[in-house]
């Protein structure tokens, strides 16, 4: 086997074939001592990635699409999405770290099966842990499917509400609906992280399994008004793909 085999792949998506825009991010993933490619949805049907890096800016080639493609398919809904700002020019703005990404109506199988994977389930017999579910609806059947688990659910309905009790009672982890009343999950994620105590909690995004054209412009925006105005260096990038990993 070649080295080049032998290298774990990550995928760039939402780019199509713009080498030029994909440049400095593929410089970045190199550099941590990835095989970097720009894919498609369709070649998922030859393989799977390690990883995707998704760039989900204004500028990207549907990504928001891809994203639910990829999460819509029982083939390809375990595959790790990075979710990133690239500016126009190819620049790396921000790095969005949710733990995971689930559609709407949540299958409560896969729900379950995901988290104890990912060994969130182990500790909910012997503590009594909150979950707290962001959303103006309240998606009673994924409350319904954590409670099951042994959570106590704490429903917020705004980004606000969700700062406030989550400072308050500290949540074991978080499922938000990607856009709420006052804020974008992306934005509440952030002001997470301004508080020591729920600022590694695990952060799950809800998406519908569906989004007009005017939702996923909205969507994006929302990522450009997070972004900060100074080009993430190299080093920032591959501390987050790490911790993400």
């Amino acid at each position: 086997m070649s080295d080049t085999q032998r290298q774990p792949e990550i995928w760039l998506m939402g780019l199509g074939c713009d080498e030029e825009r994909s440049a400095k991010v593929r410089d970045y993933l190199t550099h941590a001592g990835y095989r970097v490619v720009c894919r498609g949805i369709d070649d998922f049907a030859d393989g799977k990635p390690l990883g995707v890096v998704l760039d989900l800016s204004p500028f990207s080639k549907d990504g928001w699409g891809i994203l639910l493609a990829i999460k819509n398919s029982p083939l390809t809904r375990d595959v790790p999405i990075l979710p990133v700002f690239l500016s126009q020019e190819g620049k790396v703005g921000g790095v969005f770290r949710a733990a995971g990404f689930f559609t709407l109506p949540v299958d409560p199988d896969y729900l379950m099966k995901k988290l104890t994977v990912l060994g969130l389930t182990e500790e909910a017999d012997t503590w009594d842990l909150q979950v707290m579910v962001v959303s103006k609806r309240g998606e009673e059947h994924l409350a319904k499917a954590v409670t099951s688990l042994g959570f106590e659910v704490v429903n917020a309905y705004t980004g606000t509400e969700a700062v406030a009790l989550a400072t308050i009672g500290r949540p074991f982890m978080v499922f938000c609906s990607v856009m709420l009343p006052d804020m974008s999950a992306f934005e509440l994620m952030e002001r997470f992280r301004l508080f020591p105590q729920v600022r590694n909690v695990p952060f799950f995004v809800l998406v519908k399994d569906a989004m007009k054209e005017g939702e996923k412009t909205a969507l994006s925006r929302q990522v450009e008004h997070l972004v900060r105005k100074k080009e993430m260096t190299r080093e920032e990038f591959v501390a987050h793909l790490r911790r993400r990993g």
